[in-house]
């Protein structure tokens, strides 16, 4: 067994909490991971971790392994990342999770570029309206638009979004086009529902800013469905710029209200904080950073 790969395998263990977390990031079985840090405890001579049919823990002696290891990698991982390409380019399966319209719309279509400057890097991209449990779930990088609330996580600002409300040149052609907030009362809302319910859309006044709930024709915790329902003419929506871009730049979905448009929200790549940045997700994060600055509004 190489000594780094077993030292790097048994970070990872640790850091997941889970030997089947490590198993899928690194496209293997479970089994491999398992004989790697016996093997592991084998050479050191003791063992790293208690291991029952729910949950790992370090042992005393695992916990001084795992701190010494720790800044061993990523001094070698921060080097290998400032050399850049070459035998100590990227390498590796990021795995990232997003919500589908975007991961669809923006990520994927640009994925070759990507693929053409890190070859050695393999994108799994797990599409999910929900929030992930990054820990539990081995997942590298979420991209979350939004404020966020888990402080756990270390973010990075890779760019923003303005909130758009938006109707399909036909719909506004057919019902009129709304000029203020409380025109909304005579048309139809595309609205998005989660777990809490429907989401009122929100502007901004002199007052500050003011809740609104439309009256729906069509409600969907997908924003892709939501886009369809715009299009087919059902009425109007309040979403992120970026998921409208290109049928407003087409002229098929119209931006409406644009002096009562609230603050543009974030859009962050989210990691957690117990887990080193390999340079494989750094050079993605940077890639995401930069596909951003090109769909800006």
């Amino acid at each position: 067994m190489d000594r780094f790969e077993g030292m790097k395998i048994f970070v990872r263990v640790v850091e997941s909490g889970s030997f089947s977390a490590v198993a899928r990031e690194l496209g293997t079985g479970q089994p491999a991971i398992s004989k790697q840090v016996a093997a592991l405890e084998e050479r050191l001579g003791a063992q790293l971790l208690m291991r029952t049919s729910r949950s790992l823990s370090l042992t005393e002696a695992g916990r001084d392994f795992y701190e010494s290891a720790v800044p061993l990698i990523s001094d070698l991982e921060a080097a290998e990342s400032r050399i850049g390409s070459g035998q100590a380019s990227p390498s590796g399966v990021v795995r990232v999770t997003a919500a589908p319209g975007f991961s669809r719309l923006y990520v994927v279509p640009k994925l070759p570029s990507f693929r053409a400057r890190h070859p050695k890097v393999l994108v799994e991209m797990l599409v999910s309206e929900r929030t992930s449990n990054l820990v539990e779930e081995g997942i590298d990088l979420a991209i979350r638009n939004g404020a966020l609330s888990d402080s756990s996580l270390v973010a990075r600002k890779i760019g923003e979004s303005a909130v758009v409300a938006v109707a399909s040149a036909e719909y506004l052609e057919r019902r009129g086009e709304p000029t203020r907030p409380g025109d909304l009362d005579r048309h139809d809302g595309v609205i998005f529902v989660s777990q809490n319910g429907p989401r009122p859309w929100t502007f901004a006044s002199r007052a500050g800013v003011i809740s609104y709930q439309a009256a729906a024709s069509f409600r969907s915790n997908d924003g892709e469905q939501l886009r369809a329902a715009v299009l087919a003419g059902l009425g109007i929506t309040q979403a992120p710029y970026w998921l409208f871009a290109a049928d407003i730049r087409a002229g098929t979905v119209r931006r409406i209200l644009r002096d009562r448009e609230p603050a543009r929200i974030p859009i962050n790549a989210v990691r957690p904080a117990s887990r080193r940045q390999p340079s494989k997700v750094a050079v993605f994060v940077y890639f995401l950073a930069e596909l951003l600055a090109e769909t800006d509004d």
